[in-house]
């Protein structure tokens, strides 16, 4: 099924930039004054991202590699490390949507460091799980 692995790495494609670019978006959230926009009470930009973007390809790609581990029965000890992996980029996640939601209740304060914090986890789950993908040839048991 190469169309299914296909889409799992289209939608983690989308979901890690996502993880990339919602701390930049939260930041600059976090500065914007309340007043300076036309559209005062129109629901804030990561939110919209968050829900539109972030969430349906994060679930995709779980979805997709929960299938594809299922289908080829694939074991051994990267899967478990790269498994790992993925819950720091789930947490990641889950901890920007925090972020976004304080954000929307007004409280501005830490949003820039638990911004720069959750990217940093993003990031190294990122390469993690790259790294261990890529490494996957040298079966390691």
């Amino acid at each position: 099924m190469p169309w299914l692995k296909l889409l799992h790495i289209i939608a983690l494609v989308i979901w890690c930039g996502s993880l990339l670019y919602l701390p930049a978006l939260t930041i600059q959230s976090s500065r914007a004054r309340p007043d300076a926009g036309f559209a005062q009470n129109a629901p804030l930009m990561p939110r919209f991202f968050f829900i539109s973007t972030a969430t349906p390809a994060a679930l995709v790609a779980i979805v997709t590699g929960t299938v594809l581990f299922l289908l080829h029965h694939q074991t051994g000890g990267w899967l478990v490390f790269k498994l790992f992996a993925v819950m720091g980029m789930v947490a990641a996640h889950g901890g920007l949507g925090w972020l976004i939601t304080r954000l929307e209740n007004g409280r501005t304060l830490g949003a820039t460091v638990g911004s720069v914090l959750f990217a940093l986890l993003a990031v190294s789950a990122i390469v993690t799980v790259l790294t261990l993908v890529l490494a996957k040839p040298m079966d390691w048991s």
